[in-house]
């Protein structure tokens, strides 16, 4: 016996939310009918989906959040409808409305930051309840770029005062001494991913004033030790590249009204072979701790191009298939 059809219709208040729902060139309704089996037409002001019951609710619920968001006055990008069909499969597709609702802050250019997964938003909760964050995921799911973010604004708001953005420069094994140029010259190349992101948030100007007065310091990781910082935002990113040495001395910094997000991918070790990463160890020491902020981040959360994702998902299962 076949599953019973049904058919709903969403109606449309003009032509315009059709366009924004559907995308340039139907671009976002051919996302959705290669994800979602069903027959979605379109006439005037009224949307029609007919199919399988299961698929035609999916659906409805699906075009009626999109719709809900269009009319809230937000942008839809690709990746937006990539994410809400993924969540639309298991009926979790509301669950956009409140991640969509408010701001963290806005980009020097006045352009709105807002969490784009549940799993980010879950990450910029989790960092603002708790002094030491792990963020650890894939490539592209928003790190880094969002505890740049929640740094500028704990600095803005005076929480903070001042932000301390480092990595372990492993490339070159924190021996920058063979490379040519000042220490400016031989620190930048391993830090360029965190001026892009403070460049984005706060503008070139400010960032280099803010570098110049020592609000905000850059340096390798190597650079930290023998310090205590008190009241400060504190980045160490590409975390899986520190040794379990390295990942003590840096969570040992925390000083007093400092707060400190820790960001890697285990996936992406560049360590020298049979040594042990100090992000993979302090997971598995510190899990007990319930002060201690754990986020894990999935494929689902990149929000960089979607064939980004699908080359994770690849990656991730070929790795499966040699175990």
């Amino acid at each position: 016996m076949s599953e019973q059809t049904a058919s709903i219709q969403i109606s449309l208040q003009n032509a315009g939310e059709a366009q924004a729902l559907f995308g340039p060139q139907d671009g976002f309704l051919k996302i959705i009918e290669k994800e979602i089996p069903a027959v979605i037409d379109s006439r005037e002001a009224e949307i029609t989906i007919r199919g399988a019951q299961r698929e035609v609710d999916m659906l409805g619920q699906l075009f009626n959040v999109l719709l809900s968001l269009v009319r809230g006055g937000y942008l839809l990008s690709e990746r937006d409808v990539h994410y809400a069909v993924e969540l639309a499969k298991d009926f979790r597709a509301d669950q956009l409305l409140d991640l969509f609702k408010g701001e963290i802050t806005t980009t020097f250019r006045g352009k709105p930051i807002r969490v784009k997964t549940i799993g980010q938003k879950h990450y910029v909760t989790t960092i603002k309840k708790r002094d030491i964050v792990f963020g650890i995921g894939p490539a592209g799911t928003g790190k880094t770029y969002l505890a740049v973010v929640l740094a500028v604004a704990a600095l803005k708001e005076g929480s903070v005062k001042r932000i301390v953005l480092t990595r372990p420069a492993v490339e070159a094994g924190e021996n920058l001494g063979f490379l040519p140029g000042d220490l400016q010259e031989k620190v930048d190349p391993y830090l360029r991913p965190l001026y892009d992101a403070l460049y984005d948030v706060m503008g070139p100007d400010q960032v280099a004033k803010a570098l110049e007065r020592g609000l905000i310091e850059i340096a390798p990781l190597a650079y930290m030790r023998g310090r205590t910082l008190e009241d400060a935002f504190i980045i160490l990113d590409e975390a899986q590249n520190t040794t379990p040495e390295q990942m003590k001395m840096f969570l040992t910094r925390l000083g007093f009204g400092s707060k400190m997000v820790i960001t890697g991918d285990v996936t992406q070790i560049d360590l020298p072979r049979g040594k042990k990463s100090g992000l993979i160890e302090a997971t598995a020491i510190l899990s007990g701790i319930e002060e201690l902020g754990f986020v894990y981040f999935a494929e689902q959360d990149v929000v960089r191009h979607s064939l980004v994702q699908r080359i994770i998902v690849a990656y991730d299962r070929a790795a499966e298939n040699l175990q």
